[in-house]
């Protein structure tokens, strides 16, 4: 069986791909697991000076599989909150190339790189309103951090779509590119980056990361347990049967 998550050494880049095409690179169990595991092994890995994450087909990701939550074995934690704080701990610098679908966990993966860059079919949306969900990755912190306060609000409450070119105004994304134009743009951003001494690039991030540190470990405390309030709620329970029968959801 193929990985769900390819992994290429290019240079001094790494870059990661997620590789569920067939599912929009939805992000069931053992791909929670390959990326906790592939961002814990760059971050030690001295020939690694930056990581490139992108998806696999014509999508980077439609979020959660939500198929993988019912299936979690046991009293075993689900590999989420352990891959999630990977992401975020990863002290090397982060670049992404998004293109297609990115939606729910999809997107505010995006929040934690250092520089994304988007394809022009880009389309965006945090839909946890929508799906009677809190957000998570530590979202609520890093959306605020990275667009200011009102603006991610905005995203958060209408759970709304965003296009590329709205993407690239709210500051989400720092380029949008032709679809076909995006990874060999992003690469060589990313070669750009890892030209540089990795000590260096680490104590940058270091300097840019440290102001952001407590809140971003308190939005996961936090999100943590609203999710555990709301997973399963009437509320939850009825958008998700509303999305199941294609139909409008009847909140109460």
């Amino acid at each position: 069986m193929e990985s769900v998550l390819l992994q290429e050494q290019l240079g001094r880049v790494r870059m990661l791909t997620l590789n569920r095409p067939g599912k929009k690179n939805a992000i069931n169990d053992a791909l929670w697991i390959a990326i906790r595991e592939a961002f814990t092994a760059a971050a030690e890995d001295p020939q690694v000076a930056c990581v490139l994450l992108t998806g696999a087909g014509d999508s980077f990701s439609a979020g959660v599989d939500l198929a993988s939550f019912g299936a979690a074995p046991g009293d075993e934690p689900h590999p989420f909150e352990s891959a999630a704080r990977a992401v975020a701990a990863f002290d090397k610098p982060l670049l992404a190339a998004a293109r297609g679908v990115a939606v729910g966990g999809g997107a505010t993966v995006l929040f934690h790189a250092d520089m994304v860059y988007a394809g022009e079919s880009l389309r965006l949306r945090l839909p946890f309103a929508a799906l009677g969900l809190v957000p998570e990755w530590a979202s609520s912190y890093m959306l605020q951090a990275n667009i200011g306060a009102q603006r991610a609000a905005e995203l958060f409450y209408t759970a709304d779509w965003i296009d590329a070119a709205r993407a690239r105004e709210l500051g989400i994304v720092a380029e949008v590119l032709p679809d076909a134009a995006l990874l060999e743009h992003a690469m060589a951003r990313a070669e750009a980056v890892a030209q540089w001494p990795v000590s260096s690039l680490r104590e940058i991030k270091r300097c840019l990361r440290m102001h952001h540190e407590q809140g971003i470990n308190t939005a996961f405390v936090a999100e943590q347990a609203a999710m555990a309030r709301q997973a399963g709620s009437a509320d939850n329970i009825e958008a998700l049967t509303a999305l199941f029968e294609k139909r409008a959801p009847r909140f109460s």
